[in-house]
Order: structure tokens, then C-alpha cells, then sequence
């Protein structure tokens, strides 16, 4: 699938960015600061992390309303951020390291969104979603230094997200060990089911997520 029709498709599914041009700048400047916070410390912000950016009265309302728009996840309570498109500290098979600070990405294309996304240096700890054959990426920014296995590719079969985007079609964004996998999990599907190189999924990725930063 050509990367700019991914990218309409899938922000059709989830339009992170159309949201959050929806949202008040002190609300945004807070979606922003959690996603920050992954990278500056490995975990989402405290709550007296994030009263530096709004009052408590605002801050309760301002993460209900990023919650609302599945622009984060937060916990049963309502009130503390688990995690922002494409970072969480819930466990997935997707584990990110910035600067030894380690926690998890959504998916196999939010994993590989987080480098470009902060240009920055990142491991990428993985398994295939067919074989569970271990994978490791190494990045910097948007170019891939080290891949192993180094056919690895990313599968995405599409679907509207139920609730938590993080809970249901993120859990079908897949990491597969080489082509013949990939093609095998497939099936034939090629309306519903869309397979990327690496290269294809970052270039995918950050053209998805990079304008959240903006």
C-alpha cells in the first residue's frame, strides 16, 4: 500500500491529529507533555508532574477530555494517564528503550514511531506475531541501523478501533518475521490486511504521529 494512502487510512481510523487540533492549547500543551514524558523518564507523568501545566480543576477535565478522544489511555479511575499514542507503560510485546530508560509501545508501528517521532536513538525489543521469533530493531530518528531478523516486516489488518484504540486494533499492528510469514498471515487478504517493510512502516509512522508534536 502506498505510505501517503496508509496514513489517510488509518488517521480515517484514528485521526489523532484532527483531534488534537480540536483541543484548547493548554490541553494539547498536556497531551504533549505526557507523550514527552516517555522519553524524558521511561514513564507517563504524576499528577504533580502534570499540575505544572494546569490548575487540578483543569487537569481532572483536561485528561478526561484527552481520554475521551482516545488521545490517552488512563486507568480505571479516570485520572492517571497509563499512556499516549504510541507509548504506554501497560505491557504489550513491544518493548521501547530511550537513553536505558525502557517502556512499551502500542504496536509494531508505534514502536517503530518513537525515533522519528523525538529523533532520537531507540532499541526496539519484539517478537513475531506468528513464530513469537525474537526481533530486535535498533534506530536513530528515522534510519534503521540494526534489524534482526533482517526481513522483519509489519502487518496491519485493518479495522475500526472498539473503545481503546489501544485495546483492539492496536492489538492487530504486528511485527512477522520475514516475508513468507508475513504473506502467510495474510492469506491472500490484501483489502483488509496490508504488509510493510521496515523501511515502509517509520517512513508510515512518522508521517502518522510526528505532526502530534508540532
Amino acid at each position: 500500500m502506498d505510505i501517503q494512502a496508509a496514513v489517510e487510512r488509518l488517521s480515517t481510523q484514528l485521526p489523532l491529529k484532527a483531534r488534537q487540533d480540536q483541543l484548547p492549547p493548554a490541553v494539547k500543551k498536556l497531551h504533549q507533555d505526557i507523550l514527552y514524558s516517555f522519553i524524558r523518564y521511561g514513564r507517563p507523568p504524576t499528577r504533580e508532574e502534570l499540575g505544572a501545566t494546569l490548575a487540578p480543576g483543569e487537569l481532572a477535565k483536561g485528561l478526561q477530555r484527552l481520554g475521551d478522544e482516545d488521545l490517552i489511555v488512563l486507568d480505571d479511575a479516570g485520572q492517571t494517564p497509563l499512556g499516549a499514542y504510541p507509548v504506554t507503560s501497560e505491557p504489550t510485546p513491544h518493548e521501547v528503550t530511550v537513553q536505558s530508560k525502557t517502556f512499551h509501545a502500542m504496536c509494531a508501528l508505534d514502536a517503530l514511531s518513537v525515533a522519528p517521532m523525538f529523533d532520537v536513538a531507540v532499541s526496539i525489543r519484539s517478537r513475531c506475531h506468528v513464530n513469537n521469533t525474537s526481533i530486535r530493531i535498533d534506530m536513530q530518528g528515522d534510519t534503521l541501523l540494526d534489524i534482526r531478523p533482517d526481513e522483519t516486516m509489519v502487518g496491519i489488518r485493518w479495522q475500526m478501533p472498539t473503545s481503546v484504540a489501544a485495546h483492539s486494533m492496536c492489538m492487530e499492528m504486528i511485527f512477522l518475521e520475514n516475508r513468507a510469514t508475513a504473506e502467510g498471515w495474510q492469506d491472500g487478504d490484501t483489502e483488509n490486511i496490508s504488509l510493510f517493510t521496515l523501511p515502509e512502516a517509520v517512513a508510515f509512522g512518522k508521517d502518522f504521529f510526528l505532526p502530534l508534536m508540532a
